[in-house]
């Protein structure tokens, strides 16, 4: 464990990191592109606004992920256990995605029953692979096997009395 037995603030400071990297390359990077191609320097307020925005609820939603690995026990989900976590990130993203698009261009008058559908399906898929996730080496104890899978078929059979002459 890192940080005085707290892995917690070791994956903080792991984030500090990440956002001096970001920094560079995403701050940094985009700077000497504009200087060498000599672009001009105004920005469009919304635009702005909206880059800002979306990279602000990006930064937050990879802290939380972080935050989410050191999450407490769960009966359901388990220890922050990355396969479930990054299950509800990946399975949501296309739904809050749809969603926030729908209600940005007001297009709600024209959903078909086939977009309803996949946002179930989405939603379905998400919760089901969280539920019912495998479990196996470093995720908990290992599932059990049915009782007649337990042992393959020519466990089974007695090959004492059969010899090869």
């Amino acid at each position: 464990m890192s940080a005085g037995g707290d892995p917690t603030i070791g994956r903080v400071k792991s984030f500090l990191l990440v956002g001096i990297a970001y920094f560079l390359v995403a701050i940094l990077g985009p700077i000497i592109i504009m200087l060498a191609k000599g672009a001009n320097w105004s920005f469009s307020p919304k635009g702005s606004f909206w880059s800002l925005t979306a990279g602000i609820v990006g930064a937050l939603g990879a802290l939380f992920v972080l935050l989410a690995f050191g999450a407490k026990e769960s009966p359901t989900f388990g220890k922050g256990n990355p396969a479930v976590v990054m299950t509800i990130i990946f399975a949501s993203a296309p739904i809050v995605n749809a969603l926030v698009l729908t209600a940005m261009n007001n297009l709600w008058s024209g959903i078909r029953w086939q977009f309803t559908v996949g946002i179930l399906l989405a939603a379905i898929g998400g919760g089901l692979v969280t539920l019912y996730k495998p479990v196996g080496k470093g995720h908990g104890a290992p599932a059990k096997k049915p009782a007649a899978a337990a042992e393959p078929a020519t466990a089974l059979m007695d090959y004492s009395k059969y010899r090869i002459s």
